[in-house]
């Protein structure tokens, strides 16, 4: 049962990774892209976790805690770039 769950889940969050990545391909602001270049990195460490979840390895959280990580980092640098203009002051 847990398997057919987590399917399920890896295909809503697959499909919910492609409405980002076309809203960051047609975003028709430079904010809207940056949220969904975040939302993308939310979605991918949910799938990651997922993934995880259905082949039962630890590895894939480790992994997802890194791209969580560098997803913070980078939304944080976009945002203050386009904010002042400047990451490095």
């Amino acid at each position: 049962m847990l398997n057919v769950a987590a399917l399920i889940a890896l295909a809503c969050i697959a499909v919910a990774l492609l409405l980002s990545f076309w809203r960051l391909v047609r975003g028709p602001s430079l904010p809207d892209r940056i949220l969904a270049l975040d939302t993308m990195y939310i979605n991918t460490v949910a799938l990651l976790v997922l993934f995880g979840i259905y082949q039962g390895l630890t590895v894939f959280f480790e992994a997802a805690l890194v791209i969580a990580l560098v997803g913070f980092v980078g939304t944080v640098a976009l945002c203050k770039y386009l904010l002042r203009g400047d990451i490095i002051e």
